[in-house]
């Protein structure tokens, strides 16, 4: 049996390998998302407090791309019925980055 020291290393460098930003919060996975990856199109879950310029500059500073342009959408929350439980889906920002022709950002 492995010994739980080396199970929390073996965690703590695969969160290390993992690029992030405070501002960023993680890739937006959906289909339409991967269909506008394949045109250089890429959408990010983000802080709601982050601005399109900050944004810029983190895509810059993470992925090593300069985008051509920042969109930025808010998610509104929505409420939802589960087993006759209401419930609440929590709202937030996205932001939709464009790069150059040629350009790509890869996800692990």
């Amino acid at each position: 049996m492995k010994s739980d020291a080396t199970k929390k290393t073996k965690k703590a460098e695969a969160v290390k390998g993992a690029k992030t930003h405070p501002l960023i919060r993680g890739a937006r996975m959906t289909e339409k998302s991967a269909l506008g990856a394949e045109k250089g199109i890429y959408t990010f879950n983000v802080m709601p407090d982050a601005t399109k310029s900050e944004i810029k500059k983190a895509i810059k500073m993470l992925y090593g791309v300069t985008p051509t342009k920042v969109a930025m959408t808010q998610i509104t929350p929505k409420f939802i019925f589960r087993r006759g439980v209401l419930g609440r889906k929590s709202g937030g920002k996205k932001a939709v980055v464009y790069l150059k022709k040629g350009e790509t950002i890869t996800f692990v």
